[in-house]
């Protein structure tokens, strides 16, 4: 978690470069596929090379997807991490314990 923190700190502006640039290329490959789709509705027949295509096609954006959405959650943990860090009311689960056995005795 650490290393994450580390890489992640002064990088904002590349992030969301590559996020934004990740997320254009992920549109323009769902666009390609929903024209080989209607290609193939229209001409009512499935060629192979398209059916090639498709598989390729479907498989980047799905990759792109998953990237993309485990980048966000990597961004909201990294996140909540500074936040509850940087809290001083948040104690250590010990400190806790410990507290709440004095007061039971």
């Amino acid at each position: 978690m650490i290393v994450l923190d580390r890489l992640k700190e002064g990088q904002g502006p590349i992030m969301l470069t590559v996020a934004v640039t990740l997320l254009a290329v992920l549109m323009s490959s769902l666009y390609s596929i929903v024209r080989i789709q209607k290609r193939s509705m229209e001409t009512r027949s499935v060629n192979p090379t398209d059916q090639v295509l498709l598989a390729n096609h479907i498989l980047d954006s799905s990759l792109m997807g998953f990237c993309l959405f485990l980048g966000l959650m990597m961004h909201r943990l990294h996140y909540y991490v500074k936040r509850f860090d940087d809290s001083e009311n948040i104690k250590p689960w010990n400190k806790t314990k410990q507290t709440s056995e004095i007061e039971s005795d």
